[in-house]
């Protein structure tokens, strides 16, 4: 299952973001010129009229997991945890040390995970061996 985010353009219109990279039209229920044009009070009033989609607490947040970003973008790419590893020559067991918390990823590997998530195609390509040039 990919993770699909959805972005707002300048003229108010709203995009999905696919794994690849790319853009579709987003197809929405949601009339979302009526939720722009609502305040946070009446946002939140709405919220909590619907029995089925109640906020949540500060205390149910702080007792949940957060999933490792590293997990979220492997998953929005649809990989395995093996061909994210192989694709972005990361350590399989630096990725699953990773994803199961027993440590975080330090500075310069969060910047890097940062540039696949901006560019994934574009990074596996660069990473992609070169053949030599004949002369």
């Amino acid at each position: 299952m990919a993770i699909i985010r959805t972005k707002r353009l300048s003229d108010g219109s709203y995009v999905e973001l696919l794994p690849n990279g790319k853009t579709r039209p987003s197809v929405s229920k949601t009339d979302w010129a009526r939720v722009d044009a609502m305040t946070e009070e009446q946002i939140m009033a709405a919220a909590l009229s619907d029995p089925d989609a109640q906020p949540l607490t500060d205390a149910q947040l702080a007792g949940m997991k957060r999933v490792p970003r590293s997990k979220t973008l492997r998953r929005a790419l649809g990989l395995t945890q093996e061909e994210f590893a192989r694709r972005y020559h990361i350590p399989i067991g630096t990725l699953r040390d990773w994803e199961q918390r027993r440590c975080e990823p330090d500075q310069t590997a969060k910047a890097y995970l940062q540039v696949i998530a901006t560019d994934p195609e574009g990074v596996a390509r660069m990473l992609q061996p070169r053949r030599a040039s004949r002369r």
